[in-house]
């Protein structure tokens, strides 16, 4: 039977989107020059409030004491069952599960992969075989149906050989000669006889990295990424030769890759920084012109006192690599919160975790490591939620529901509620 539409929608969710990304756009850039003062004229122009703008512990005393009992109840019946339900999440994560959340009312979830993901692997300076390896395993392992990837073809020769390998061993679909953003549009819309991606994968040069940041909400992403970086902590027990490979290792990636070192050894640091320059200038002719730009401009070295002040510098960067040779490694397992991925002693470095040990190498960059890991599994998983009742748990829940909807001001929320209640032979009150 063919679908017929019966109503058919005039607009879409995104009609009107360009003139609202514009608007907005406009907005934080004059509040990211005038700050402070700038909210408090805009709360002022939208919402007629010259008020203080932090809510002081005595005005949340004063609006405590000012709700009726009966409004308290409904607003702790909804967090109780939000709060029950959150800790059944966590306690489940990366689980299906059902939970009883009060008397009939059963909520879950069911982990479902997306059906398509586009997997971009770069081959511009360098032929980025690890990536294919990273993005579309991932995504056959977390159980994607369709994989598309798309790489950079060379003239005469199409994508590098080695990935178009790679690509197939791992379990890609569909194989494209295409690079850049003509490759992300393709993956997204779903040109050449393929479905439109659900995911679009894999790290690239900043003008794939600005498609994917455009289309973002058309299609999932990743994260977005910016240029390698590397952070490593060292005390006086490291050795600089090591330190200092390691260092010279990333910045090859790029003129615009940052390598970081926080060390507590002056000793160290002077070794260090008089070897990178010397590593540099043994490499061959183009990765050495990275790396000379990338240590010139954004290369630094930070003295710290101590421990504590060398984990809260490396917290504050949250360094998409972040390397620490030191003493007590279970420490700083326990005590960094911020990074894309730790290596921990200099028996490993970024390089194999780039290459081929196992952990995946498409890592958040630019500060990103504060909200968010790496690519794993559970990016190409939806996280479904679920719920049903008996027809008894409406004297409760629906009850409540159509209360905090009026406290809302959402009526036809309320009335949804309303309806049940009378159906069962339930009272609203």
């Amino acid at each position: 039977m063919s679908v017929q539409f019966l109503k058919k929608a005039v607009k879409t969710s995104s009609s009107d989107e360009s003139k609202t990304r514009e608007t907005v756009q406009n907005i934080l850039n004059e509040l990211e020059k005038s700050k402070e003062e700038g909210c408090k004229e805009l709360t002022k122009k939208f919402d007629k409030y010259e008020g203080e703008i932090i809510v002081t512990k005595e005005k949340i005393e004063e609006i405590k004491k000012s709700i009726d009992q009966k409004t308290k109840d409904d607003i702790k019946f909804s967090y109780d069952r939000v709060k029950k339900f959150a800790e059944a999440q966590l306690k489940n994560y990366g689980q299906n599960f059902e939970v009883e959340l009060s008397k009939g009312l059963y909520a879950g979830q069911t982990l479902v992969p997306v059906n398509t993901a586009g997997c971009y692997v770069p081959a511009g300076r360098y032929a980025h075989i690890a990536s294919a390896v990273m993005s579309i395993t991932t995504a056959k392992v977390a159980g994607v149906k369709n994989i598309i990837c798309c790489s950079s073809p060379k003239a005469g020769v199409g994508a590098h050989p080695k990935i178009i390998y790679t690509a197939e061993l791992c379990g890609a679909d569909i194989i494209l000669n295409l690079g850049g953003v003509q490759a992300i549009a393709a993956m997204a819309f779903g040109f050449f006889g393929n479905a439109p991606a659900d995911i679009l994968i894999g790290p690239g040069n900043q003008y794939v990295a600005e498609a994917k940041r455009i289309l973002f909400g058309k299609v999932g992403i990743d994260l977005f990424a910016g240029p390698t970086e590397i952070a490593v902590i060292a005390d006086k027990t490291a050795d600089p030769e090591i330190v200092a490979y390691d260092l010279v290792g990333q910045a090859e990636h790029g003129y615009n890759s940052p390598a970081w070192l926080f060390t507590t050894d002056k000793n160290l640091a002077d070794k260090v920084m008089k070897r990178v320059p010397e590593l540099i200038n043994d490499l061959p002719e183009f990765p050495k012109s990275n790396a000379e730009a990338a240590w010139r401009d954004y290369g630094e070295v930070i003295l710290c006192e101590n421990n504590e002040e060398m984990a809260k510098i490396s917290d504050d960067y949250a360094p998409e690599h972040l390397e620490v040779q030191t003493e007590k490694l279970d420490w700083w397992l326990k005590r960094l919160k911020n990074y894309g991925s730790l290596f921990l002693g200099e028996e490993t470095t970024v390089a194999y975790g780039d290459k081929c040990s196992g952990t995946n190498h498409i890592l958040p960059t630019k500060g990103a490591a504060k909200y968010t890991g790496g690519l794993f599994v559970g990016k190409f998983i939806k996280t479904l939620s679920f719920q049903r009742m008996t027809k008894e748990s409406t004297k409760l829940v629906g009850a409540a529901a159509a209360r905090l909807s009026r406290y809302e001001g959402m009526e036809a929320h309320a009335r949804t509620g309303d309806v049940r209640l009378r159906k069962y032979g339930f009272s609203n009150k």
